[in-house]
């Protein structure tokens, strides 16, 4: 049994229309055009990865748990944002400059302090303010000193965020190559899911009641703990997300469900196993948790669990959910299972070994650029104005997701339906199942054009 080190997480809270969902999106900027490649990714994300020069952290955008109700906002503040709050390393609060303090940031604020967490005071919509006239009131909400910031300029955004990521511990860095090629040749799976999908049921089944070890980690650590098991001679390492424990011989989860450590496993992982209840409808925070596995370029695998009690007509409909809400999850492998009774899960982890391998796969540049060549004459890229994009040569740019760097003329007229296309052939030339593809294009510069 080991432990692993988390990315940080930065929380973000506030009332409504304060600029939680601008300041999410300037945090998570970088990752945005890559995001856009998949149609159906809902672009109401609530999670994100954010980079302050070499460091990278996890932004969650707590305003999708608000309730609708415009009054007593705190007795029915969602449970699961609370815990949020708790469980994240740092909170940044963001008030209005241009309306000041109300009552609901009075409200908030002592939320705050009674939970005891590191607070930065963000006061938003502040461009062109001096200090005294946009931060001074603020004081009196008692989380410290307010800090003037502009979401939608950028103004005093980096420096916040360095501010907050000051106040989270940046453990040292591992040892190189022997970290890495482990990360590689190991299968570090994570299991996710919202409470009741099974997922402590099928972590029974995977490490065997005689492999059981007891283990609870309750409250905000940073740290989560690594299960290794070994399945048809094959090793694996279980990264918990459920805050599991022992009861008598088998794992249970702790009733409480943590967005935090699921995206913080998601990181840590390099294969997720996504399990959806049959039997319940697919929610936005499953949609949301799925987009950010996309983001993060993880290998997936999804596993629709409760199968065995359905009839046909639910099947199908459960089958047209999937479709319908989590269609950008199309690289990845459906399975049907019970976890309850075994059914189902030799195939379920087939798929896991195939993902992981396709995640890590090494792709010749000759064979990739052969491919490329034979797309194109195919079905030539649409011009953009006078010029066609032409395209000369492709190589790997990386793994875990691969990384497909196609060099050439004209490429930022690719279009988005083209790069789907060019994935496609790549799949199937590799048979890339189960990971996510990014492709990246870099235009040779025309040396007809001289310098302005």
């Amino acid at each position: 049994m080991k432990s692993v080190s988390f990315k940080p997480v930065v929380a973000l809270v506030g009332r409504a229309n304060v600029g939680k969902s601008t300041l999410f999106n300037r945090l998570t900027r970088s990752r945005a055009a890559l995001v856009a490649n998949f149609p159906g990714l809902t672009r109401d994300r609530h999670y994100g990865e954010g980079r302050v020069g070499s460091r990278p952290y996890i932004v969650v955008d707590t305003g999708g748990f608000e309730p609708v109700a415009k009054t007593g906002m705190l007795l029915e503040m969602a449970r699961q944002t609370q815990q949020a709050i708790a469980e994240a390393d740092v909170v940044v609060f963001l008030v209005d400059a241009r309306e000041g303090v109300n009552a609901l940031d009075l409200e908030i604020a002592q939320l705050l302090r009674k939970l005891g967490q590191k607070v930065l005071l963000a006061v938003n919509k502040a461009e062109g303010m001096r200090y005294e006239a946009g931060g001074v009131e603020f004081h009196e909400l008692g989380l410290g000193q307010p800090y003037l910031i502009s979401a939608s300029h950028g103004d005093g955004v980096e420096e916040l965020i360095n501010l907050a990521l000051e106040q989270v511990p940046n453990p040292e860095p591992e040892e190189d190559g022997q970290d890495d090629d482990e990360f590689q040749h190991r299968i570090k799976l994570a299991i996710v899911g919202r409470p009741n999908v099974g997922k402590s049921t099928l972590i029974n089944t995977l490490v065997g009641e005689d492999r059981v070890i007891a283990f609870d980690q309750p409250g905000t650590t940073r740290d989560a703990i690594e299960i290794e098991f070994e399945r048809n001679g094959v090793e694996y390492t279980l990264i918990d997300t459920a805050g599991l424990r022992k009861r008598g011989k088998v794992f249970e989860a702790v009733e409480k469900f943590s967005v935090i450590k699921t995206l913080q496993a998601i990181e840590a992982c390099n294969v997720v196993l996504l399990m959806i209840d049959a039997h319940t409808e697919i929610s936005d925070q499953d949609a949301s948790i799925a987009g950010f596995v996309v983001e993060t370029g993880r290998a997936l695998v999804v596993g629709i669990n409760k199968w065995d009690g359905l009839d046909e007509y639910q099947r199908e409909w459960i089958k047209r959910e999937f479709d319908r809400k989590l269609r950008f999850l199309n690289f990845a492998k459906m399975h049907t299972l019970s976890a309850l009774k075994g059914q189902g899960i030799n195939p379920l982890l087939k798929s896991v070994n195939a993902a992981h391998a396709a995640a890590f796969s090494k792709l010749s540049t000759p064979k990739l650029t052969r491919v490329m060549q034979e797309a194109v004459e195919q079905q030539q890229p649409p011009r953009k104005g006078i010029f066609r994009p032409k395209l000369r040569y492709a190589h790997q740019g990386g793994m875990n997701p691969p990384i497909v760097v196609i060099h050439g003329n004209a490429l930022d007229a690719i279009s988005d339906s083209y790069r789907r296309y060019l994935e496609t052939r790549f799949r199937e030339a590799f048979k890339l199942e189960g990971t996510p593809l990014r492709i990246e294009f870099k235009s040779s510069k025309n040396p007809y054009l001289k310098d302005a």
